[in-house]
């Protein structure tokens, strides 16, 4: 039995070295520079932002804008006690980015920085985050405060935001804040 065991995990990692399958068997693809990485919305945002009106740099900034996540129904037993939480982290795909450059100047900036040294939406893989304000959930609708999405726009994951943990001790940013065109008091 043994023997047989060992013969079998040789076969699998073999498998997985080779990425290959054998009949009935399909293996998760691991190498990063290859895979393809597929997400489904689990909700939608409801808000008054459009391309038109535009959207805020970062929603912390209008706390005013008010909209709804709503989730579909398959996702909504997964809100089981969110309520309990001020704000939350929401994952989004900015569907309406357009295309990304390497180096990019912010809004009220007076220079220029590597992409991903901003909050650009214009990025290779246009991914939002977001700590916005839960203001309160009825069925599986969460109405929000704090938002900088366009209506419509497909929310991929929601987290609590846990003050304890997200927000980690930290040297003194108001230099680079400022030089990122940001007016935060």
């Amino acid at each position: 039995m043994i023997y047989l065991l060992k013969i079998a995990a040789i076969l699998w990692v073999v498998l997985c070295h080779f990425n290959t399958t054998l009949p009935g068997i399909s293996l998760l693809q691991t190498n990063p520079d290859t895979m393809t990485i597929e997400y489904h919305p689990i909700g939608i945002f409801h808000t008054d932002l459009t391309p038109l009106t535009r959207a805020p740099r970062q929603g912390i900034l209008q706390p005013e804008n008010k909209g709804i996540i709503e989730i579909y129904e398959e996702y909504s037993d997964a809100l089981y006690e969110l309520e309990n939480f001020e704000f939350i982290i929401v994952l989004y795909h900015m569907h309406q980015s357009g295309s990304w450059n390497s180096i990019v100047r912010p809004p009220n900036s007076t220079r220029s920085f590597g992409l991903f040294a901003t909050r650009s939406p214009n990025r290779p893989n246009p991914i939002g985050f977001s700590v916005i304000r839960l203001d309160k959930i009825e069925n599986n609708k969460l109405f929000v405060s704090g938002i900088d999405a366009y209506d419509g726009t497909p929310v991929l994951d929601i987290k609590p935001w846990i003050p304890s943990i997200d927000c980690p001790p930290h040297k003194n940013h108001n230099k680079i804040e400022e030089d990122l065109g940001l007016d935060i008091e």
